[in-house]
């Protein structure tokens, strides 16, 4: 993923211009030698240029809490599927990771772009980082170039490639579309906020109107779309056999006929999807539900169907996720006394909780991960603030930084780690060295004989491995690059 904090940096430390000061002396200037003008002028820059802004601890915090969940979820989740993405209807630790990152980029983005010296250039910025992010989603997400942790090849079939990632790609087109609505909108950005509670969100209106034309295209797209039968091929021992699916209808939201996956189906492609989705997991389609396990008998066609949980229209509706992040980024600007931001922050975060309780024991619309649908966006967005909230209480109003550095660490070197421990790519590295045999490897060893054989159980050895052998490496491994002022971003 992306590293908005060293965005943050970059832009937010540049020369900082009073508008109103300047409006106010121009009158007074005019009358005075050219030679005193300027020697006035650069007294009045040379402070400004040395500010510096004052790093919110909490972003990298939140950041590093995101990594450390996606490392938990992805190799533990396998152990419990308690933690792992709901099968369908539902939310999970898992199902937090996704919008946590949207969150989080948002609020960056607005730090890193509350002053913009010149639009074009920050739109090259936000081009440029946005294929970078692309690029790097291709390579390293699922059923992509690189095949880490335990298996020791590389190489895609461009035949099935998956075009839509885990994160990247997500995260570039959200990244993508908020970062230009928020730079274009810049001369229409106020300096100083009317009265009133609302006074945020009138202030910052194209960028709600951005979000809400995201809602509606999804809204509408879901509901009206119509999505007719479709058809799927499955090889086992060199054998294909054909599935069809019968929908003919508009509307659904479960697994088989929703609108989420036509539109996939047509604009990439079935075989550019994620061939094992987490529906294999419902009790419609095994018996080992929650867990995976061997299909059932009568098992529905579509339990064996690729979907894509990363998808196009998905991907739409979660421009809200990053919507809502820039407001508490418009609010941590625009509010300077703690008070003031918590109250703006957690009386958002409770209101989007409520709304999605509502819409999801209601049945109206359910909490869904795979859909990315407005309750889950309401539901993940309120838990983002809430934990945002927490998070800055403890660290930046009563200062306790010291149990959570190992969060900062991680959260301001965030693409290394998610590459080397989110993608696996360290221990493919380790694994690389292997004795006679492939699964005979340090980090299968450690693995086995430290937790899995010491704790006699497997789920629990596996659980322990991932938070003492991989999170408390990563997090000691970022104290060390951050001591040596070594960083990698995007």
């Amino acid at each position: 993923m992306a590293d908005p904090g060293k965005m943050e940096e970059e832009l937010a430390s540049a020369t900082v211009v009073r508008e109103e000061e300047d409006i106010e002396s121009m009158g007074k200037k005019e009358d005075k030698p050219v030679e005193e003008q300027r020697q006035e002028q650069e007294q009045e820059q040379q402070p400004l240029v040395k500010q510096k802004t004052k790093r919110v601890a909490t972003l990298d915090a939140f950041r590093g809490l995101t990594i450390v969940l996606m490392i938990l979820v992805d190799d533990a989740g396998g152990a419990y599927a308690r933690i792992d993405h709901s099968p369908w209807n539902g939310c999970t630790l898992a199902d937090f990771v996704m919008p946590f990152f949207l969150f989080i980029v948002g609020v960056a983005i607005a730090l890193a772009l509350k002053k913009i010296p010149k639009v074009k250039d920050a739109i090259r910025k936000i081009c440029l980082r946005t294929l970078k992010l692309l690029f790097w989603g291709v390579l390293l997400q699922g059923s992509g170039y690189s095949h880490a942790p335990n298996d020791l090849v590389y190489g895609v079939d461009m035949k099935q490639i998956r075009w839509c990632g885990i994160l990247q790609q997500r995260i570039a087109l959200v990244y993508l579309i908020v970062a230009l609505i928020e730079t274009l909108t810049t001369k229409l950005r106020p300096t100083v906020l009317k009265p009133g509670y609302s006074s945020i969100f009138t202030a910052y209106r194209w960028q709600w109107l951005g979000g809400f034309v995201a809602f509606v295209i999804y809204m509408v797209t879901t509901y009206s779309l119509y999505v007719p039968d479709w058809s799927f091929d499955v090889m086992t021992d060199d054998e294909t056999t054909r599935y069809t699916v019968n929908c003919g209808m508009r509307g659904h939201l479960g697994p088989a006929c929703n609108a989420v996956g036509y539109v996939d189906r047509e604009v990439w492609g079935i075989n550019h999807l994620y061939a094992d989705p987490v529906w294999q997991r419902l009790k419609a389609c095994t018996h080992s539900s929650p867990s995976a396990g061997p299909f059932r008998e009568d098992a529905p066609s579509w339990c064996r169907a690729p979907f894509e949980p990363e998808g196009l229209l998905s991907s739409i509706s979660a421009i809200l996720s990053g919507t809502i992040g820039i407001h508490y980024g418009h609010v941590l600007i625009h509010f300077k006394g703690h008070s003031e931001r918590l109250k703006q922050w957690v009386s958002m975060a409770l209101g989007l909780l409520i709304v999605a309780i509502i819409l999801h024991f209601t049945d109206a619309i359910p909490i869904n991960k795979q859909l990315y649908s407005f309750s889950y966006v309401s539901f993940t967005a309120g838990a983002a603030g809430i934990v945002f909230s927490a998070f800055y209480i403890l660290i930046d109003v009563w200062g306790m930084r010291t149990p959570f550095l190992f969060l900062e660490w991680i959260g301001m070197n965030a693409m290394l780690i998610y590459v080397l421990g989110a993608q696996a790519i360290l221990p493919a590295f380790v694994n690389g060295w292997y004795y006679e045999s492939t699964n005979n490897t340090l980090v299968f060893w450690i693995q086995k004989h430290i937790f899995n054989n010491v704790w006699h159980s497997e789920r629990l050895g596996t659980l322990l491995y991932v938070i003492f052998a991989e999170i408390m490496f990563y997090g000691v491994l970022s104290g060390i690059l951050h001591k040596l002022g070594i960083y990698w971003k995007l």
